[in-house]
Parts: C-alpha cells; structure tokens; sequence
C-alpha cells in the first residue's frame, strides 16, 4: 500500500496498527454476502437435502475467496473514510497531518 495517496498526497497509514480495524468491516462485510447468497440460494434452489446445503457452503467459500482482495481494499478504503473526511477543495488545502501519531521505529513490529 502507498505512504501517500498519489492523487492528493494524504498519508494513508495515520498510525501504528491503523488497519487493524477493517478486520471487523471484512467480517461484516462477508458476513452480509454470506447471508445473502444464503438467502438467494434459498429461494432459488432450496435447501431440501443436507447436500444443498454442502454445495451453498462450497460456492460460499469459492466466491469469498475469489472475492477476498476486492473485499480487503473495499474494507480499507470504508475505515479510512471513517477517520479522514472528504474535503471538496482538496486541490487547494493540504491534507492533515498525522505525523505526531506515527512511530517510524514500531511500524513494522506487528
């Protein structure tokens, strides 16, 4: 992942760890597309036979893994919005500084 976004220069790592919270939005995130495709393979195939149910499981596990980097970097960008608010004159004001969070030192100690 960059240092900077090279569009408008904005650190992406604010600070030590900072990811580790999109942990939580993947989960959530495969946990909807689970219940989901649950949901519709209900309604379109029926789960009448314990087999239905191996083969949702298979194509469920197939599609998240296939799925899997879309879903980190969807993950990533929905935390980072969360903390570094959109500024519509981005081109003209420089972007926040969170230097003062960042320990150079530690960063690669996870």
């Amino acid at each position: 992942m960059n240092k900077h976004c090279p569009v408008c220069g904005q650190i992406t790592e604010l600070e030590v760890g900072f990811y580790y919270g999109t942990s939580y939005v993947s989960y959530a995130l495969t946990v909807a597309l689970s219940v989901s495709t649950f949901v519709a393979w209900w309604v379109l195939i029926g789960i009448a036979t314990e087999m239905h149910l191996l083969y949702w499981l298979l194509a469920n596990a197939l599609f998240l893994f296939m799925l899997q980097p879309l879903l980190m970097r969807l993950s990533r960008s929905l935390w980072i919005s969360w903390f570094v608010k959109f500024d519509p004159l981005w081109k003209e004001n420089q972007p926040e500084d969170f230097s003062e969070r960042l320990n150079t030192n530690q960063s690669g100690n996870w």
